[in-house]
């Protein structure tokens, strides 16, 4: 191994290394996988010169510690995090140079869930499927961070952005969610489907990579019984037998025996990936379905209104 890599020191709560995912493969029964939050993980590749498809650490909640073999650029965005070089803060949501061996600490969120670490030259474990992703539910791509592990790095072939902090949407106080209805909301009642589109949630402390659960008004069915397996899509609402709506995320299934009441807009995906537990959450009926979002991290919009630029 050559000296271009990052030593885990303090691999934290959850971290796994993350890209685009693996799409296309649903019909082998593989999950797309990929990073959350799809536009913070653009940026911070934006800031260290990186294609906007290199792998990033993806952190969750408290962040992680590490230890490059050799000089290189970082950047932290995502959830607003303290950030801290050799125990002196340095700036989150900027390019920082890292020199050999010294030890970059991604602390814990100020408030959303998800910290991303992008390095010059990426990631650059063996990709599987055309992808560097870890895929906890299929148990693909490189297995979750841990204490003492050695991540590569690729050769960096872009400058880093000059800036002294990028602005990123803040993680959502309320996280409101555009639904499509269908395919399978004649399994309910009209009541049931008012209640979807109207009533309050809560983001539950069981959501995880695989889905977004929430708590609140149960969703009664009009039909009884299980459907035959299906595929499902990135944003699917799936309804199990207790009613709670559970959005489907990146290491979601591939099929399910439970209905599917409606599928979230793409473009607000990246803001149920930040919502810790317990934050309110809403499904709005939209009749149609927003394309999703492609080309680089410049998001200027927040996901509840303009957020001013955070640097914890």
């Amino acid at each position: 191994m050559t000296d271009r890599a990052l030593v885990v020191v303090r691999a934290g709560a959850l971290t796994t290394v993350q890209d685009r995912g693996r799409p296309g493969y649903a019909h082998l029964g593989v999950p797309r996988s990929g990073a959350l939050d799809g536009p913070a993980t653009r940026l911070v590749n934006r800031l260290v010169g990186n294609p906007l498809e290199a792998a990033v650490l993806e952190t969750t909640v408290n962040g992680c510690a590490v230890r490059p073999r050799s000089s290189v650029t970082v950047a932290v965005g995502g959830a607003p995090c303290p950030v801290t070089l050799d125990g002196r803060p340095v700036a989150w949501g900027a390019p920082v140079r890292v020199p050999s061996g010294a030890l970059l600490d991604v602390g814990t969120v100020v408030s959303g869930v998800r910290s991303y670490v992008a390095v010059s030259g990426g990631i650059a474990v063996d990709p599987v499927l055309g992808s560097r992703s870890t895929d906890l539910l299929s148990g693909l791509g490189p297995a979750r961070l841990a204490d003492g592990m050695v991540l590569p790095l690729g050769t960096p072939d872009g400058t880093h952005a000059r800036v002294d902090v990028a602005p990123q949407p803040a993680p959502p106080t309320e996280l409101v969610l555009r639904v499509t209805l269908g395919p399978r909301d004649d399994w309910f009642t009209p009541e049931a489907v008012r209640t979807f589109t109207s009533g309050t949630y809560r983001v539950s402390s069981a959501s995880n990579r695989i889905g977004l659960r929430t708590e609140g008004p149960a969703l009664e069915r009009a039909l009884p019984g299980e459907l035959p397996s299906e595929g499902m899509v990135l944003g699917a609402v799936q309804v199990p037998p207790e009613g709670g709506p559970v959005v489907f995320l990146a290491d979601h299934p591939t099929t399910g025996g439970y209905p599917v009441i409606g599928v979230v807009c793409a473009q607000d995906l990246a803001a149920a990936a930040q919502a810790p537990p317990g934050t309110p959450a809403r499904f709005v009926r939209t009749r149609s379905r927003l394309r999703p979002e492609r080309g680089a991290g410049n998001r200027a919009t927040s996901r509840n209104g303009p957020a001013p630029a955070h640097r914890p």
